[in-house]
């Protein structure tokens, strides 16, 4: 990091803190000034950060330091598909998926999507006999992507039953399989270098189950979706039902690629094209947006303003939406595989903190769990509140207005608290939050939410000088693990090998 940045670090860290309430009070357009919708078509989100403690003295400041971190030039090299992943030497091509990006990635892109969009229409018209089931195994961001979009767009889709599969555990996939028919189910390994231990693993059961339940070729019931096809061939794998990626596409930002064949099989081709359109018009706002304007950005500056200067190590997400109960599972790994680093991209020591923990969880269920903590607890953890205007569900619209009400509630009260002669009863309030507001939870609102959340974690990566597109630290784990599991002689500490031993490994 350069000595001016360090210079703009520090003078952010001297610059007063008023409270929540004080900033309120001493202007009156706050709630115009950091309250941005983006317009998608026919709906719109609602990005609200009034109630973080940004003011225009500390946004000119991050906007100093975003100069001096390059974070535009950066910004536009991911968006044109430069080689910005340099430890691997590659680009980061996820836009490209969308339709943004170096042109003859984006041609290449769409002709992938054709490919998978022409086989879902295959298995719609019967061409593998009757298919009801979709059994779709992975890991990472192989799983955790079609999982949540699944969980919360497919809910009332009548079109196939999909279960997905992460775990080793057998357990995991007994639960998967327990209510598919093994001769109507169509089996989706999910790897980009189809070389995944765990999922390989799960994968050969899965072709044991399907033998076992009466299928004479398992292996034509396959689909395979790489970036490494010829793998997926030499796994036993017939090439017409290979659907592949680029290699320059990571894992944890895959969903938009071939790995969405099982969003496209549940939600149709139709609705798996408009998650994408919402991804992309918010590439575009990224693009173009100014810095203080921009909602990736400006995430990003609340982000790094709680961890860098209040020392705060976690941040909390909660959706207020059943159908978003997954999100805080994948911005877990988005954001702490991606910023978790201790290095710089030049290999140089980060010198300060970097990605804060995530964890969150589902609305009322968490105020009754943890809000405890966030309203009186000792630790300053800044809350993400995530919700949409309208409901799905046909019971009465009261619980809808009791959820939003609940969710406007919290964040309120956490910004106000309430003083009281009794120390018990007492809340010290000045804790901040945001709250991101959806129109409605559907394709083009979710695409956009997510690439929000891709955009904001690069746009953290950048001001810090970290690369977020490798993630060299689950490797030793699972080399570790392999060579257990071989069996071969490791210099492993007493504790461990007491573990191996009292397991009889």
């Amino acid at each position: 990091m350069s000595v001016q940045a360090d210079a703009i670090w520090q003078s952010i860290a001297e610059m007063p803190r008023p409270t929540l309430a004080t900033l309120f009070a001493d202007d009156a357009a706050r709630v115009s000034r950091l309250s941005h919708r983006i317009p998608l078509a026919g709906t719109d989100i609602l990005f609200d950060f009034a109630k973080t403690h940004l003011d225009a003295a500390l946004i000119a400041k991050f906007e100093e330091l975003s100069a001096a971190m390059h974070l535009a030039g950066m910004r536009d090299q991911l968006l044109a598909g430069a080689k910005i992943n340099t430890s691997e030497d590659r680009a980061a091509e996820h836009p490209a998926e969308r339709g943004m990006g170096a042109e003859d990635s984006v041609e290449n892109a769409q002709r992938l999507h054709e490919r998978m969009a022409a086989l879902v229409e295959a298995i719609d018209q019967g061409v593998f006999g009757e298919i009801k089931h979709v059994l779709h195994i992975g890991i990472g961001g192989s799983a955790l992507g079609p999982k949540l979009i699944i969980d919360a767009l497919c809910r009332d889709s009548d079109r196939y039953d999909v279960a997905v599969v992460a775990n080793v555990d057998g357990e995991a996939l007994s639960e998967a399989v327990d209510k598919f028919d093994p001769t109507k189910t169509l089996v989706a390994i999910a790897s980009k270098t189809f070389t995944t231990t765990e999922t390989l693993m799960n994968a050969e059961s899965a072709i044991d189950w399907l033998r076992g339940g009466g299928v004479e070729d398992p292996y034509g019931q396959l689909v395979a979706l790489t970036a490494a096809p010829e793998k997926a061939m030499e796994f036993g794998i017939d090439e017409t039902r290979i659907l592949p990626f680029s290699e320059t596409v990571g894992g944890r930002y895959s969903v938009w690629s071939s790995i969405g064949f099982p969003v496209a099989m549940a939600l149709g081709n139709h609705g798996f094209a408009e998650f994408r359109a919402g991804a992309l018009a918010m590439d575009r706002h990224f693009a173009t947006a100014p810095l203080a304007a921009n909602m990736p950005v400006l995430a990003a500056f609340v982000d790094l303003y709680y961890a860098q200067v209040r020392t705060c190590q976690t941040r909390a997400v909660f959706a207020y939406d059943e159908r978003l109960r997954l999100l805080p599972d994948y911005l877990q790994q988005l954001e702490m595989e991606s910023n978790g680093k201790g290095v710089r991209r030049d290999g140089s020591p980060l010198g300060r903190a970097s990605a804060p923990i995530t964890w969150g969880g589902v609305g009322t269920d968490a105020q009754h769990a943890v809000f405890q903590l966030l309203h009186q607890g000792t630790h300053l953890v800044p809350v993400e509140f995530i919700a949409s205007r309208l409901s799905a569900h046909e019971f009465d619209e009261a619980h809808h207005r009791a959820l939003l009400t609940n969710c406007f509630a919290q964040g309120a009260a956490l910004m106000q608290g309430k003083a009281s002669d009794d120390p018990q009863r007492s809340y010290p309030g000045d804790r901040p939050s945001m709250t991101i507001l959806l129109d409605n939870v559907d394709p083009q609102s979710l695409g956009a939410l997510i690439a929000f959340y891709e955009h904001r974690t690069f746009a953290n990566a950048m001001l810090l000088g970290i690369n977020p597109f490798d993630q060299f630290g689950v490797e030793l784990g699972k080399e570790i693990a392999k060579s257990m599991g071989n069996r071969q002689s490791g210099d492993f500490d007493p504790s461990t090998v007491a573990l191996i031993e009292a397991a009889g490994l």
